[in-house]
């Protein structure tokens, strides 16, 4: 059984929330819920309580990505391997908990510079969703994936693999360097490590259930001048069919559907290049 379960929720500081309440709940289709940080907007996409928590800050930066565990004792199982690899790691409180709504949780740093949490007993939610998506694909894959910018790249991909269990899937190689994508579930990937010389998020995908869902997204995206980023195309390592837009803090968020599942071991292999077709770039809005 593999420790990690899934990428379970994103918490992030912005600068402009109103323009990123725009982006998620208008263009993307999250549902705005109450929650229990206080002046945050907590959102859903299924039926856990909140996948992702915006709070308000001077500069934008990620605050924690967390990922799933069965239970406390591979919580804490896993802490101890954190903390063996030599990793400092933090006990979340009883405050941290309920503001994340789960049963409980750790924090650390990955080696390459970003914030991870690892927690167990998320609450779920029993209201329905109101979204224009049909449905995002979630459950035992997780919210999506992310790729995150990594100061040290192989020593991030040593630690995903080696402690907390995410299967080595593809690389890709940059001129600065080597991308490594990785999953602990189905999802062809959850996580991609991007060389970098500072860290932080880099690109955030949701899937949904239909090809309509991406046209309707595609839609809502000019109805509210969200700023493109990358035109319909058709990935080469998860065969997603999906576009990019430029998230306010100019991440790279992508909406796509129909991407294949990992559901045994296998080898593992190199991509020459991102796309069968399409992700046309377009640089992002100036100013």
């Amino acid at each position: 059984m593999r420790p990690v379960l899934s990428l379970g929720y994103l918490r992030m500081a912005v600068a402009d929330l109103s323009a990123w309440k725009t982006f998620l709940i208008d263009f993307i289709g999250l549902m705005e819920v109450d929650g229990p940080t206080p002046d945050a907007v907590h959102l859903r996409l299924d039926d856990h309580a909140a996948r992702i928590v915006l709070t308000t800050a001077e500069q934008s930066q990620l605050l924690a990505a967390g990922y799933e565990v069965l239970n406390e004792t591979h919580l804490d199982e896993l802490a101890a391997a954190v903390s063996e690899f030599g990793i400092e790691v933090t006990r979340g409180s009883a405050q941290e908990a309920a503001e994340r709504q789960v049963r409980a949780l750790v924090k650390f740093t990955d080696p390459g510079g970003n914030p991870v949490e690892l927690y167990c007993g998320p609450l779920r939610s029993y209201l329905p969703m109101q979204s224009p998506v049909s449905r995002f694909i979630t459950g035992d894959q997780g919210m999506g994936h992310i790729i995150t910018n990594s100061t040290d790249v192989d020593r991030d991909f040593e630690f995903y693999t080696t402690v907390l269990g995410f299967e080595d899937r593809n690389t890709m190689e940059l001129p600065h360097g080597r991308m490594y994508f990785m999953s602990p579930n189905p999802r062809q990937h959850t996580l991609g490590l991007h060389p970098a010389e500072a860290p932080g998020l880099m690109h955030l995908m949701f899937e949904a259930a239909t090809i309509d869902d991406v046209g309707a997204a595609m839609d809502r995206r000019d109805e509210h001048g969200i700023a493109p980023m990358q035109s319909l195309g058709r990935h080469t390592n998860d065969d997603m069919v999906s576009f990019y837009v430029w998230s306010p803090d100019l991440q790279a968020v992508e909406f796509g559907y129909g991407a294949t599942t990992v559901h045994r071991p296998e080898p593992s292999y190199q991509i020459a290049q991102g796309a069968y077709w399409g992700h046309k770039f377009t640089p992002p809005p100036a100013g």
